[in-house]
């Protein structure tokens, strides 16, 4: 099992990216609530969080949220890699948490990724390994039971119950608030 929800973080440079958002970027605050990123607009920043925690959500046909993804202090956050091409994204990325993130701009990095070698490597490299984590995540959906990925999602962070809602928790796992609750009595 990996060291972290988001486990593309052990295997991509991490220690790269964060001196990127931090050397070229700007610290920006995030209120609880406050978008990073808006549904139907292209991304303008790849960031490092300093503090604080988001989630990914994207909207049904008759505007239900639901939550695809989380993130957390130490992690990066973006719409990757659509952002660095100008697409417009799928998701909103909102703060969950006070945050405080690094905002590299997505426009810089593309520009970048043209005259650097070393940059469109770290991009190819966290690209597919971004992919790999989503596609774990798609195909644990279809072969582990709801109780598998909630016990698997705690062994990430018991303190997940703080940084996000009941009902965001039950949303990523695909499952309804009832059911969380009754597999939390579990524990």
């Amino acid at each position: 099992m990996p060291s972290q929800f988001n486990s593309y973080i052990d295997r991509i440079n991490t220690e790269m990216w964060r001196n990127l958002c931090v050397t070229n970027g700007q610290l920006r605050h995030y209120n609880r609530g406050d978008e990073f990123i808006t549904a139907g607009k292209v991304g303008q920043y790849i960031g490092f969080i300093e503090s604080g925690s988001l989630k990914y959500e994207c909207y049904s046909e008759d505007g239900t949220p639901h939550v695809i993804g989380l993130e957390f202090e130490g992690q990066f956050v973006c719409d990757f890699p659509f952002s660095l091409y100008g697409c417009k994204s799928r998701a909103s990325i909102i703060a969950t948490t006070p945050c405080d993130i690094y905002c590299l701009s997505s426009k810089w990095l593309a520009e970048q990724q043209l005259v650097d070698p070393e940059i469109k490597e770290l991009i190819y490299l966290t690209t597919r390994e971004v992919f790999a984590t989503l596609y774990d995540r798609y195909v644990d959906l279809y072969t582990k039971t709801a109780k598998q990925r909630y016990d698997e999602l705690l062994v990430q962070d018991r303190n997940l119950f703080a940084l996000y809602s009941l009902q965001d928790i039950a949303s990523l796992l695909n499952i309804t608030p009832t059911h969380l609750s009754r597999l939390r009595k579990q524990v």
